[in-house]
């Protein structure tokens, strides 16, 4: 059983995690790597706020709890502005407590989807790397819109 923990943006602090459960559950967006495995979410919390201080320790907690494997979630990706340290905490996290960290949880929602690609958000190597998980066909993105 691989056992998760997700950290979200805090500007969405009061997300009750609906989108991210319910791809955790169907294993869709960065969730489908599990499809064939049973899965424990074993935490769940924000990045603390700019400029993420609960990423520096947060992850020891959850690792306590059991988890591998931290997912960075997808408003991170996806909110405006993308978060500028999402690429420093997937550097972090692996070098400072040896866990896999991956970028996205739940599929891009159709109408993130269409405002980044007017603003030519994900226009870079980068940027395209942080959202190949949750990039999804169209009606996957209208599901969770």
């Amino acid at each position: 059983m691989k056992k998760i923990g997700i950290i979200i943006c805090d500007r969405y602090h009061t997300c009750g995690g609906g989108k991210c459960l319910r791809a955790l559950k169907n294993r869709e967006g960065a969730f489908a790597r599990y499809k064939n495995e049973e899965v424990e979410l074993v935490g769940y919390t924000t990045c603390g706020g700019c400029p993420g201080g609960n990423v520096e320790y947060v992850p020891a907690e959850m690792k306590k709890n059991g988890a591998e494997i931290i997912h960075l979630a997808t408003g991170l990706i996806v909110g405006y502005p993308p978060c500028p340290r999402i690429n420093a905490f997937m550097e972090f996290i692996p070098a400072k407590y040896d866990m896999e960290v991956v970028a996205g949880t739940h599929p891009i929602p159709k109408s993130y989807f269409i405002t980044h690609g007017e603003l030519g958000t994900w226009g870079s190597e980068t940027q395209q790397k942080l959202i190949r998980d949750v990039l999804t066909d169209e009606e996957t993105r209208l599901a969770y819109n």
